[in-house]
């Protein structure tokens, strides 16, 4: 997929305000199918398809990811609330490709991919004691953990684009990064640290869980890098079995294969 020139709105970053109004879209189609996952999913199954070998359409994927489109029930409520999610999804998708493609050289150049993750155990650990009471008994993820889950279910729904190639090298460059990912979709059972949610907030994160979201940032450089160097999947030619010698021609001459194309 093409990025805009960065005067035309499709190209303009995501604000608050934005992913409020992908949040709403979500929340309304969750009501018609209880499956279509939240945003930070989502922003892990878009970098993954932005890394993953063969351009997949959105044709193709939404229908995996959030249940729309052809093959599938049409949960938006019109086409104006599917437009608007495209127009979103799509400034989202240019924004991360473009960071992908920049060269950088640290996590905190303004340039460099920032997965839109949320802190939810730094958020609950911050409410006032009586709300933070009423959910304190439900599982909390992880920082980054939803993120990768859905990183890895791009890479589990399309298999044969992540399969590894030939070449041993950038196999294991490959084997490295995923494994990097599958880290952050294990829970965090370290000591807290920092909360991400708010500075000032009660510890959630680990340390050891901010150098892993960091390292898994940089695995999807890896990833896009890797993948864009070999290009799409090509099938083998495959040569035609050749006739028998008294076999006819293929030509339609009438003739053995000896005493025509095959003399």
């Amino acid at each position: 997929m093409s990025t805009p020139a960065p005067d035309t709105p499709a190209a303009l970053p995501l604000e608050a305000a934005d992913y409020d109004a992908l949040e709403a879209i979500l929340d309304e189609l969750r009501e018609r199918d209880e499956d279509v996952p939240q945003w930070e999913f989502l922003e892990g199954a878009m970098a993954a398809l932005i890394c993953t070998r063969r351009e997949i359409a959105p044709e193709e994927y939404l229908p995996v990811l959030i249940g729309v489109g052809e093959g599938a029930p049409n949960h938006f409520a019109d086409d104006a609330q599917a437009a608007r999610f495209m127009s979103l999804w799509m400034r989202r998708w240019n924004e991360v490709a473009a960071a992908l493609r920049a060269e950088v050289d640290t996590l905190d150049d303004d340039r460099t991919y920032q997965p839109e993750v949320m802190d939810v155990r730094g958020a609950i650990a911050g409410l006032p004691e009586a709300e933070r009471a009423a959910i304190e008994d439900e599982p909390l993820p992880a920082f980054g953990q939803v993120w990768a889950m859905g990183f890895l279910s791009v890479v589990e729904d399309w298999p044969e684009e992540w399969a590894p190639p030939r070449d041993k090298e950038a196999a294991g460059w490959i084997e490295d990064a995923l494994d990097c990912i599958v880290d952050l979709a294990e829970d965090d059972t370290d000591p807290p640290a920092w909360n991400m949610h708010d500075e000032d907030g009660p510890p959630s994160v680990s340390e050891a869980r901010a150098n892993a979201f960091g390292e898994a940032v940089w695995a999807v450089y890896d990833l896009h890098r890797v993948w864009r160097s070999l290009g799409p999947r090509t099938d083998p030619i495959r040569k035609e079995a050749e006739p028998g010698r008294n076999d006819p021609c293929p030509c339609g001459s009438g003739k053995k294969y000896k005493k025509c194309h095959g003399a």
